[in-house]
């Protein structure tokens, strides 16, 4: 399997070095989208024998991840794995998502973070954690019928960056969102298109808990009520090829709606 792995990287010049020497040592290509860092990342990434994809001004998670798809299907490639450059994904787990991906039963390997009950002690933020669970919950009751039907299973974790992607599979989907609310489409478009998805477990790692979202989302029910806006208009954007217990009732102000 040629396999292509993406960090997204905005402002890491604190972790860039160590995390993309720890993924080089797997011996894979490794493609990184600077989403406009204002610091030394850049220059620090001209010394690493990477493929770089460079922003200008900052766009956003979910359109770094989309270049990052983009640019393996026009590679070859026929695994996409994407981690985060934070130093919260394990480099060691890179193998893992290429064996689960190597049996040939998933078009998406998505790493969970809660299917090992964890310590007190390692518990994520408690707000963090608490939007998590309920947006999981919400695409499990909305779409977890259709996960399971096609050989996937229910969702622990929907926000885990750590994933591996079919590239052929991919190309089902159409995907627009540039922000943080990205997994929101995502999820709701693999159910559409009956894309068969595992999760394996990955490490949970929190080494700013304060890490900012941005603007108004660093506020969590701001936050909140912006993924459920995203999710639920995808839902009536692709209710055709949804059944109805995902969408019916959904009350949201979308465009083309």
């Amino acid at each position: 399997m040629r396999t292509l792995i993406a960090i997204p990287i905005y402002n890491e010049e604190r972790y860039v070095c160590r995390v993309i020497d720890r993924v080089l040592e797997h011996g894979h290509d490794v493609l990184v989208i600077d989403d406009g860092s204002t610091d030394r990342t850049p220059e620090l990434l001209r010394c690493k024998p990477v493929s770089v994809i460079r922003h200008e001004t900052n766009f956003g998670y979910g359109r770094s991840l989309r270049n990052a798809f983009d640019a393996a299907s026009e590679g070859g490639y026929d695994w996409v794995i994407t981690m985060d450059c934070d130093e919260q994904h394990e480099p060691d787990s890179i193998p893992y998502f290429l064996d689960a991906a190597g049996e040939g039963q998933a078009d998406i390997i998505s790493g969970s973070r809660y299917l090992v009950e964890l310590p007190e002690d390692d518990a994520p933020p408690r707000e963090r954690r608490g939007i998590n669970a309920r947006i999981t919950a919400e695409i499990n009751e909305r779409l977890g019928d259709q996960l399971v039907r096609v050989g996937g299973t229910l969702l622990t974790d929907a926000f885990c960056g750590f994933k591996a992607h079919r590239v052929a599979s991919m190309q089902h989907l159409d995907l627009t969102e540039d922000g943080y609310a990205f997994p929101m489409q995502l999820w709701v478009q693999v159910a559409a298109a009956g894309l068969r998805v595992i999760e394996i477990p990955t490490q949970l790692i929190y080494n700013d808990p304060n890490r900012s979202f941005g603007g108004e989302l660093d506020d969590a029910g701001i936050r909140l009520a912006h993924y459920r806006h995203v999710l639920h208009c995808e839902l009536r954007r692709h209710s055709a090829r949804l059944p109805v217990t995902a969408w019916q009732d959904v009350h949201c102000h979308c465009p083309g709606f």
